[in-house]
């Protein structure tokens, strides 16, 4: 059962999911929101942090799980948790900043004290609880942990439902994006790195996925940005000379349509989904020898070609994170309410790469990811338009119908579509269906 407050039980939403179209409202009614709150982001894996934010006894970094606040933590014993952010004696939320390092965690109400996987450890005048059957050792005098956690890769993920598949067989289809994000690492490792560009959205939630593995936006949305900064390269450089790496990065927004087809969707179960494969628009970006070098060291030149050769453009792990391999960052969808939405942009460190790869995911951030960089806004200025718009009278349905029916079976509940097809929208919300209907 979730632990999000309950909505509204005979509020039926089966039938604004349809195969062909879905209805507006699971767009802009607050009571399906609240609904999602509950059964999505209240019995689905959520992520939660990266275990290199916690990689020594003390750490904690905070964050929600849709409306609920909760702590990433490691223990001293070196397992890390993730706990309620509240205290377990008047309730008082125990860490506001995001991230630090304690001794451990004391409320700044009345200075109960707990150890990093939850444990109360101390209560001031203790003895005034002597003979009332109440004591520092009750479970419930814990900071409650949250019914599920756990960690592929580093990727920390958990649920507010105890029920459900484990986190492997939930990842299936995309587990292999991260496996090949970390492998990218001559260490094998990954890390955060700096600190996180938030950009709010005021729209809802599910327009930033549904966008993500739309190819048949790129060359319409971005034209103001990716088909200036070709114009401008056409321009100041001549044929054969070597571009600026933000010219490399921004330019292939504006590809074609038939270069999108070939790119190509991947659906799986639960929601999960990437586009491209085998080419994506980071496929060109200019070698960075060093960098091969030093993989070609850890892992031989063909392991090597065989890690490179994977180039997947966006993967979503449905409903709450995705990445980019190819160029080691990440997004985390923070639902707000049914009409605004936080992103935030993660950057990560190969371990064992240098420095240049680095700074050219930051700059990827930068231009792409951040509330003041060139390409973002295009789609954040659609996505206020869908939100104002379903606003309008009108058809209140939308239509899901291109290329249905010819997606190709690839076996498990593995689909793969064109480009251009509608198969990232119909997979994305059949999914949400799915959650959505089912009861506590």
């Amino acid at each position: 059962m979730s632990a999000t407050a309950k909505t509204d039980a005979s509020l039926n939403v089966d039938h604004l999911v349809q195969e062909d179209k879905v209805h507006k409202s699971i767009y802009t009614d607050p009571a399906i929101f609240d609904l999602e709150m509950e059964r999505i982001w209240g019995q689905s894996w959520i992520y939660v942090g990266h275990e290199s934010q916690v990689k020594e006894p003390g750490q904690y970094y905070a964050t929600t799980i849709g409306s609920q606040p909760v702590l990433l933590t490691r223990h001293k014993d070196g397992n890390f948790h993730v706990l309620f952010n509240r205290c377990a004696h008047k309730g008082a939320q125990l860490v506001g900043d995001s991230s630090g390092k304690v001794k451990d965690l004391r409320c700044g109400y009345h200075a109960w004290r707990f150890d990093m996987d939850g444990k109360c450890i101390a209560i001031p005048l203790a003895q005034g609880y002597d003979d009332t059957g109440f004591s520092k050792d009750d479970e419930c005098a814990n900071i409650q942990k949250l019914p599920r956690y756990d960690s592929y890769r580093g990727f920390v993920f958990a649920s507010l439902s105890a029920e459900g598949p484990d986190l492997v067989t939930w990842l299936d289809g995309v587990a292999s994006s991260i496996d090949n994000m970390v492998d990218r690492a001559p260490e094998g490792e990954l890390e955060i790195t700096g600190g996180v560009l938030r950009y709010e959205h005021d729209s809802n939630w599910k327009f930033f996925l549904e966008n993500l593995n739309d190819m048949m936006h790129p060359m319409i949305v971005h034209q103001s940005s990716s088909l200036t900064a070709r114009k401008v390269a056409k321009r100041e450089f001549g044929e054969g000379e070597k571009t600026p790496s933000a010219i490399e990065i921004i330019g292939p927004f504006s590809e074609g349509y038939d270069f999108c087809n070939v790119v190509g969707l991947h659906a799986f179960p639960h929601g999960h989904g990437y586009s491209g494969g085998k080419t994506s628009i980071h496929a060109n970006y200019s070698d960075i020898e060093e960098y091969n070098e030093a993989m070609h060291a850890a892992y031989g030149k063909e392991r090597t070609d065989e890690i490179f050769t994977v180039n997947r453009h966006n993967t979503v792990c449905y409903p709450s994170m995705t990445l980019k391999g190819a160029i080691q960052t990440m997004r985390v969808v923070k639902p707000i309410s049914v009409n605004k939405t936080v992103i935030e942009s993660w950057t990560f460190r190969l371990k064992g790469a240098p420095d240049e790869l680095l700074k050219r995911s930051i700059l990827y951030c930068n231009l792409i990811n951040s509330s003041a960089n060139l390409v973002g806004p295009d789609d954040q200025e659609v996505y206020g338009r869908q939100q104002s718009g379903l606003q309008a009278q009108g058809n209140d349905w939308m239509p899901l119908s291109r290329d249905l029916g010819r997606d190709e079976d690839m076996g498990d509940g593995y689909l793969y579509a064109q480009g251009s097809s509608d198969l990232a929208f119909r997979n994305q919300l059949a999914a949400w269906k799915n959650y959505m209907g089912e009861e506590d």
